[in-house]
């Protein structure tokens, strides 16, 4: 098996101070204990949990109704034509961040040209 190999443009010294007052364990044992009582329906008033809940989003419709090329509108969103081709071909999906930025675009046509501007 190979060696994992980590590259930060922090030196060893600056990673190790700002992890310094964390206890990693227990902070994993505080999330699971917290997700239990959740998944039990005893989670303390505090804690809070949400769905993630994402749009539907049909890529190829929305970038025609807007009457861009693939080129256009992965320049809009950031991403390569190769990626948009994907989601259209359903090769792949867009991240979740892509869906919520295509759902507000189809909602919201206005904000095309600022995302072209921006």
């Amino acid at each position: 098996m190979n060696e994992l190999t980590f590259k930060s443009s922090l030196s060893m010294e600056e990673i190790e101070d700002n992890f310094k007052d964390m206890d990693f364990f227990s902070e994993m044992m505080d999330g699971l204990t917290e997700a239990l009582a959740a998944s039990k329906g005893q989670a303390a008033a505090d804690t809070f949990t949400r769905k993630r809940s994402l749009p539907v989003v049909d890529v190829c419709r929305t970038r025609k109704s807007l009457n861009m090329t693939q080129k256009s509108f992965a320049d809009m969103l950031g991403v390569s034509r190769r990626t948009v081709e994907a989601w259209e071909s359903g090769r792949t999906s867009p991240t979740p961040t892509a869906k919520k930025l295509i759902y507000l675009v189809n909602e919201d046509n206005s904000l095309v040209q600022k995302l072209m501007e921006a």
